[in-house]
This record gives structure tokens, sequence and C-alpha cells, in this order.
């Protein structure tokens, strides 16, 4: 079987218990057997082999048969600070952040913001990283966090933080190419306030422009992701 099942508890003794979802996936429609050798992963960097040995409609188990840390995160640590566009596009920003290897994301609260970063919606946003990570064979899970003011996101800025607005500089790649972590900050639809752009700039962000069109949130911030995440190291 080539597709990849989460694990929500770590094996215990080598011993593996599939959730409800993973167990229906894997009975109803990879229609698994006992014997099957699969591939799992923790979402913390580990990667195992696992034999079934129970295949039920609602419960699926196996054994551990080798197991390995194997990551694939990108060569710095990126985090995406973004007021969450509507609907579907939600789910597709954070596909795609998975997929270029993305650390963390950050649901932005700002005065022009669309989208409120309500409970419900973040619980789709964190089961919509696993499929992801299933997909692109990514080990680790981005963390998607509850939502953020601007100011609580300033308060535990790294060294190198960007604010993108069109009205910014031209990203040079000298000002992230040395960095281990960065922060970028996406507005909402109808843009960050002059306000909030100055109070990102006065904490030490650089305001950079990403070119002379305007871009919709997700394209903006998918932007900085493949730049930051797949810009060689110095």
């Amino acid at each position: 079987m080539s597709e990849r099942f989460f694990l929500d508890q770590p094996p215990v003794d080598g011993q593996v218990d599939f959730d409800e979802a993973e167990s229906q996936h894997l009975a109803k429609v990879m229609r698994a057997n006992v014997g099957d050798i699969v591939t799992g992963f923790d979402g913390c960097g580990v990667e195992y082999s696992i034999e079934l040995t129970t295949v039920g409609k609602k419960q699926v188990c196996g054994t551990v048969r080798h197991q390995e840390e194997i990551s694939r995160e990108a060569a710095r640590q990126l985090t995406l600070a973004v007021a969450l566009p509507k609907g579907d596009r939600q789910r597709w920003l954070v596909e795609k952040c998975v997929e270029l290897g993305v650390s963390k994301l950050i649901p932005l609260i700002t005065k022009r913001g669309v989208a409120q970063p309500v409970e419900k919606a973040i619980g789709r946003l964190r089961r919509a990283v696993i499929e992801a990570s299933k997909q692109c064979e990514r080990n680790h899970l981005m963390v998607v966090e509850q939502g953020q003011t601007l100011e609580q996101v300033l308060a535990d800025r790294p060294e190198v933080s960007l604010v993108l607005h069109p009205t910014g500089e031209p990203l040079e790649s000298q000002s992230i190419q040395a960095a281990g972590k960065v922060l970028a900050i996406v507005g909402p639809e109808g843009g960050l306030t002059d306000e909030e752009v100055a109070q990102a700039s006065q904490a030490g962000c650089q305001v950079i422009s990403l070119g002379p069109r305007i871009l919709r949130v997700e394209t903006a911030a998918l932007a900085i992701a493949t730049w930051t995440t797949l810009l060689p190291s110095a």
C-alpha cells in the first residue's frame, strides 16, 4: 500500500491502534488485510513500517516492524501570520503551506479581516494539515495556532520579520538567506491599515513588496513561503 496513515498516538510497546477515521480508510477504502505492511507517521518526525494484525470496520491495529526519524523540513523555519481568506481558499492555503514546508501558520486577526479564526475553523484547518502531510510525505505537522492579534504576533517575532505590503521595498534574498527563522505577515483582502503597517515597522519588521500587482491573500502567502523555504542557506 502506497498511502500513508497518521498516528494520533505514538505506538505503545510497538503496538499501533489507528483512530476511527484512519481505521475506516484502511478497511473500507484501501481494503486492507491482516499481514499488509503500511506506512504510518506520528507528526513529530518518526515514520513507521507497520504490519496489520487486526482489521475491523472501526478498528485497525498493527505491530511496528521498523521505525526511523526522517525529516523533510525546509532549510529554515517560516511562520506565516495570515489574515484568513474566505471559504475553501483557507483549506487550499493550508495544503500548499504544508507542501512548501511552512513550520507554523497563525491566523491573524486584523481590522479589515473577513474570516474570523473561530475554534471550528481552526479544527478544520488542523485536519487539513494531516491530510496534506499524508500526501506530500511530510513527517512533521505544520502547527496551526489559535487566532492572534498583530500585537500578539509581534511580541514573539524572530529577528527576521517581514510585512507584505504594496508600499514596501522589493524583497532581497540577502535579508532572509542567513536566517534560521523567519516571520512573514500577510494582511486581509482589504490590506493592513496604515496604522497596522506602522505598528509592525516600529516593532522592527521590514516592510516588503512582492511586485507591482496586487495579490490575493493566499497568493501572497504562498509566494513568500516559496521564496523563504526553498531559498538555499547562505
